[in-house]
């Protein structure tokens, strides 16, 4: 079996390590979906009418601040998602099963790439229940089907992105409880950036934060590809440039740490 084959083979093994610990767990699966369910629910329906009428767009009210929301929310789904990948990697790292892979003749590549590749699994179920919930509530999307093929496109690659910072960041983790804040950040990013309010309404160093932090070029795409008006190119460029730029960093820092422990 050449060395590429036997990688794969491992990888899909700890993919499905992950997998029966998620089935496991059904908990944190439960905890990740339902938080940004409850942020949709809770900005829509006790904010919405307010901000709706804000916007300054046709229609205004609730519907129109759900049309507004509902790409936020979809990043925050994906930031709530990945702090369990940095708790399940904390785990692996301070429990000593590392240690029992190292003596064993597997890739070890395999091990981190088992908990991204479940971690997706896990962000993109979270992001069509999100999504499934926004157009039960009234959400009605103008995508159409390049731009939902886009969109699959744009959620993946974001959500590989963050997935392989906060492995990083469950390998540097001195702890599992260590490894559960880390990623907190993440969280607060997209109330910072345009997920919830323009960023055209924020004062002046707020404003430039928001427009240049990487949540808001990812929500502005996003919120393109759903409302079928089309994506800035600026906003594109950025959308790929931060995730490639997160993700690579991420790698790089988990690999390093894995070889080195």
């Amino acid at each position: 079996m050449s060395t590429v084959n036997h990688a794969l083979n491992d990888t899909a093994t700890m993919f499905r390590r992950q997998l029966r610990h998620m089935a496991r767990y059904p908990s944190l699966t439960g905890m990740v979906i339902g938080m940004p369910v409850v942020f949709l629910l809770l900005f829509v329906y006790v904010f919405g009418g307010t901000l709706g009428d804000g916007l300054g767009g046709p229609g205004g009210g609730r519907d129109a601040y759900l049309a507004y929301v509902t790409p936020g929310i979809l990043m925050i789904a994906i930031a709530g998602a990945v702090q369990g990948t940095s708790i399940g990697v904390a785990m692996d790292m301070t429990e000593g099963i590392v240690d029992r892979f190292r003596t064993m003749a597997i890739a070890r590549v395999s091990v981190l790439t088992g908990h991204v590749l479940a971690s997706m699994v896990q962000i993109l179920l979270g992001l069509a229940v999100v999504l499934g919930i926004a157009v039960a509530i009234g959400y009605r999307p103008e995508a159409g089907p390049g731009d939902w093929l886009a969109l699959l496109g744009v959620l993946a690659l974001i959500a590989f992105a963050l997935t392989w910072i906060t492995v990083a960041a469950g390998m540097t983790a001195k702890s599992v409880e260590t490894a559960s804040n880390t990623p907190m950040p993440l969280l607060l990013l997209p109330f910072m950036g345009s997920a919830f309010v323009p960023t055209e309404s924020m004062p002046g160093a707020m404003r430039w934060f928001a427009e240049y932090q990487p949540f808001t070029p990812w929500i502005e795409v996003t919120r393109g590809l759903l409302d079928g008006t089309g994506v800035a190119g600026g906003d594109l460029a950025l959308t790929v440039a931060w995730a490639a730029a997160i993700g690579l960093f991420g790698y790089l820092v988990s690999r390093a740490r894995f070889n080195r422990r």
